[in-house]
C-alpha cells in the first residue's frame, strides 16, 4: 500500500525556517509529480507547491520567493525548505501527489508564533 510520511514541523517563532521533509513508500515516485499541501485552522487544504516533470516547481502566490520543493528520488522523499515563517503559515503540512491522488498521511503541524 501507498504511505507518505511526513515530519519535520514544530513550533517556531516568526521569521524562522524549517525544513520539511516527505517520504514514499509502496512505489517509486521518481516519475511522479508530488506536491505540498496545507491546512490552516478552520480553513480548508490548500495547495502550497508542487513540481512537474522535468523539475519545474510552482508555488502559491501566499509562498513564492519563501518556500522552495526539492526531491530526493533516491531517497522517494522531497521536501519544502521554508523561510521566512509567517504567523499565517501556521498549518498542517502534507503531501500527495499533484495532483492528489494517494490517502492523506498524518502530516506535519507547523506553528509560527510571535
Amino acid at each position: 500500500q501507498v504511505q507518505v510520511v511526513e515530519s519535520g514541523g514544530g513550533l517556531v517563532q516568526a521569521g524562522d525556517s524549517l525544513r520539511l521533509s516527505c517520504a514514499a513508500s509502496g512505489r517509486t515516485f521518481g516519475s511522479v509529480a508530488m506536491g505540498w499541501y496545507r491546512q490552516a485552522p478552520g480553513k480548508e487544504r490548500a495547495w502550497v507547491a508542487s513540481d512537474i516533470r522535468g523539475g519545474n516547481t510552482f508555488y502559491s502566490d501566499s509562498v513564492k520567493g519563501r518556500f522552495t520543493f526539492s526531491r530526493d528520488n533516491a531517497k522517494n522523499t522531497v521536501y519544502l525548505q521554508m523561510y521566512n515563517l509567517r504567523l499565517e503559515d501556521t498549518a498542517v503540512d502534507s503531501c500527495n501527489t499533484a495532483p492528489v491522488t494517494l490517502p492523506w498521511g498524518q502530516g506535519t503541524q507547523v506553528t509560527v508564533s510571535s
